[in-house]
């Protein structure tokens, strides 16, 4: 504060003379003086030189809250949702020299664009993104097709039907990645109207390469992690391996529930069909029936019932779709960028860190080798050759030890994500909640209109009716 008030600094900043000034005093400060103009006054060649120690030290003060900012990803589920929303649409069937395909409408809210994208364009979409973003959470396509024959043609039409949806989560969650939503490959791929969209994506690729060759910081990775990263990473490993095997059971339950109303729905169809054709049988009844004289009006009644019935049947079926549009999809969409997770953590371990272990092995064999060739007598090119491989040997495991830092930078941030998404748990239950909610509220004001019915045909054919 002392060397504050003895240096002029209009409006915040400092000129040159000042500047040397402020360096003097704390010069003094530091000499054990009491930091004061008169003391520079008394001084007749230089200014004294304060000690500021190495430049290294001011760079890692400096640069210590950057490296906790790229390490972080301050995401929330709001924020990553918004970023896109992308519908995939089925359009009508349309049929090639040979054999028929299914095509698909991408709009992108984002872009406001309208594409038109085959399950090949979708696979190598996949396939480039895989390459692209090796170290990161790339979400499974769901599969290309089922063996001919084994399907009806409506278990055909389902998955189908399933195989959409699957894709609008796939290319959801990748428009709403943090990192993939503002690469060129996304953007191409939801906004590219040409007639080859795949030869577009592979040049892309081919111009950019994978994210280790163009992050900025991918070479200096390691200075990032914290000390204990190994230690995060197994424990968010198992944490999240957990919560994955319980939305595993969420989405099954669910999707019985859901099974349950569409069963439901069908069973109140095929009721008052029953009742139906009870009330139109005309055939006349024996002399000796009881209700000979009420049961003509009776069956009339019941006829009318029908419809009431058919309703019904309606509004479970629609409940059906509410439990399966709303809950089951939210589920699945979650699902799919867990169990991406876990198959980047297998890249993880099964890629980058057991090709770094192959390479300190052939490096250690090559090693044994050069001492061998050294203790014995051999021609000088062989050896040479020798160290030429070893150099090169060597480049080689410091790229895959930087890419596998690289690799432990993205699985911390990709973790991230994942904790960043868990929120999405009370959107689920909001949906699964007021479906029932509101299923159950049409179902008995459907009910409820019934009840003085069935008690008006009761009473009218001379029958006691119990509620």
């Amino acid at each position: 504060m002392w060397i504050v008030e003895h240096v002029d600094s209009a409006d915040g900043f400092l000129t040159k003379l000042s500047f040397y000034k402020a360096l003097a005093l704390i010069a003094l400060a530091q000499q054990g003086k009491q930091p004061s103009p008169k003391l520079l006054e008394n001084v007749i060649q230089e200014l004294p030189r304060p000690q500021l120690g190495e430049p290294w030290e001011l760079t890692s003060l400096r640069m210590q809250r950057a490296q906790e900012d790229e390490l972080m990803v301050s995401q929330t589920l709001d924020g990553l949702l918004s970023r896109d929303t992308v519908q995939v649409e089925l359009i009508p069937e349309k049929k090639g020299l040979f054999l028929k395909h299914v095509e698909y409408q991408i709009i992108s809210q984002r872009y406001k664009i309208s594409v038109y994208r085959r399950y090949s364009d979708f696979d190598v979409f996949h396939e480039v993104m895989l390459q692209r973003f090796a170290y990161r959470v790339v979400p499974a396509l769901p599969p290309k097709r089922v063996l001919k024959g084994v399907l009806t043609s409506v278990s055909e039409r389902e998955f189908i039907e399933g195989r959409r949806r699957g894709l609008c989560r796939f290319i959801n969650l990748v428009a709403r990645h943090p990192f993939f939503s503002e690469d060129e490959l996304v953007k191409t791929f939801l906004t590219f109207s040409g007639s080859d969209v795949q030869t577009k994506l592979r040049d892309i690729y081919k111009k950019t390469g994978d994210e280790f060759m163009t992050n900025r910081i991918a070479t200096q990775a390691k200075e990032f992690l914290p000390a204990d990263i190994q230690a995060q990473f197994s424990t968010s490993r198992e944490l999240i391996r957990n919560i994955h095997n319980s939305f595993q059971r969420l989405r099954d339950r669910a999707e019985k529930m859901a099974e349950r109303s569409k069963e439901n729905a069908s069973d109140l169809l095929m009721f008052g069909r029953e009742l139906s054709t009870l009330g139109s049988d005309s055939s006349p009844l024996p002399s000796l029936a009881p209700l000979q004289n009420s049961w003509g009006s009776l069956r009339q009644s019941l006829k009318s019932l029908s419809m009431e019935f058919s309703v019904l049947s309606d509004k479970a079926a629609q409940q059906g779709r509410r439990e399966e549009d709303d809950v089951v999809e939210k589920l699945n969409l979650f699902l799919d960028l867990l169990q991406s997770y876990r198959d980047l953590c297998e890249r993880h371990e099964k890629g980058v860190l057991h090709e770094h272990q192959k390479a300190l092995h052939k490096y250690g064999v090559m090693k044994r080798q050069m001492m061998t060739a050294a203790a014995q007598p051999k021609e000088q090119a062989s050896v040479e050759q020798l160290e030429s491989r070893i150099v090169q040997q060597e480049n080689a495991i410091q790229t895959m030890e930087l890419r596998n830092y690289f690799s432990l930078f993205c699985l911390h941030q990709e973790t991230q994500l994942i904790f960043a998404y868990l929120p999405i748990t009370s959107h689920i239950l909001g949906a699964f909640i007021n479906s029932q909610v509101r299923g159950h509220r049409e179902m008995g004001a459907v009910w409820n209109e019934l009840q003085p019915k069935l008690g008006c045909l009761f009473s009218d054919n001379g029958i006691k009716h119990s509620t």
